[in-house]
């Protein structure tokens, strides 16, 4: 599991500020190699010719994809969200992206996938869920309770039916951060293992190798390439969720 240990990079281990350690990780570094390939991906695509490019074409497509979302989910209200869930679509794909480059980028540094920790998919899925608060007490105030409370509940189940809603809404960030970190996570330690396979099948013989090794290797270019499509279904799947917990805070049903 040495993959998915946070380590501290540049002599850091030791930085504290009023006693909490503040060390910069290769967590930390990747967040910010993601951040700064988005800005440059999105910069580069900025460019606004009549006859758009590749690279213009490319983020005109993801945001047209994101508009579209939203528009579907939320209505022509949804517009307005539209920075945040590009955003937060963006940086989980680039975030899953780069934690499957097989080389360093910088010497030393293997790529580190953060969205394998619940930490970081945590914090995202809160961030999404304070918006849906925020924007569900500023738009409709205490009215915003009648969530809680379906359309048509019987009388007789108004004492059990809004307890099993609020429920079902507080576990909302919590199930959108653990559907990222277990995919993630799985799919990593799956390659690890079949890694293995595939180099205790070289060290032990060309008859070993043939047998487990081949089959391994095989299998695990094929889960490779699954896991790159998984890297987008679920920064899909993450940005979905949010729209639609956004559309509850926008149209009380």
């Amino acid at each position: 599991m040495k993959q998915f240990q946070i380590e501290p990079l540049f002599g850091s281990a030791n930085w504290e500020i009023a006693g909490f350690n503040i060390a910069f990780t290769n967590s930390a570094l990747w967040m910010a190699i993601t951040v700064i390939l988005l800005w440059a991906f999105v910069f580069g695509g900025m460019k606004r010719e009549l006859v758009p490019g590749r690279w213009q074409m490319a983020v005109e497509s993801f945001t047209g994809f994101i508009d579209d979302m939203l528009e579907a989910n939320v209505g022509k209200e949804g517009r307005k969200y539209v920075p945040y869930i590009f955003s937060l679509f963006m940086f989980i794909l680039f975030a899953n992206l780069l934690g499957l480059v097989p080389l360093g980028l910088i010497p030393g540094v293997h790529p580190f996938t953060f969205t394998s920790h619940f930490t970081v998919t945590g914090v995202l899925a809160v961030m999404s869920f304070s918006i849906v608060l925020i924007v569900g007490f500023w738009k409709h105030g205490l009215k915003f309770f009648s969530l809680f409370v379906p359309h048509g509940t019987p009388i007789w189940l108004m004492w059990l039916i809004p307890v099993i809603e609020l429920i079902s809404f507080m576990v909302r960030p919590f199930s959108l951060a653990l559907r990222l970190f277990v995919a993630m996570m799985a799919g990593h330690v799956l390659l690890k293992v079949l890694s293995s396979f595939v180099i205790d099948a070289v060290n032990a013989g060309p008859i070993f190798g043939g047998l487990i090794g081949i089959p391994s290797f095989a299998l695990m270019i094929a889960i490779s390439a699954l896991e790159i499509l998984v890297a987008g279904i679920q920064a899909y799947v993450f940005a979905l969720l949010t729209s639609l917990y956004i559309n509850d805070a926008e149209h009380l049903h």
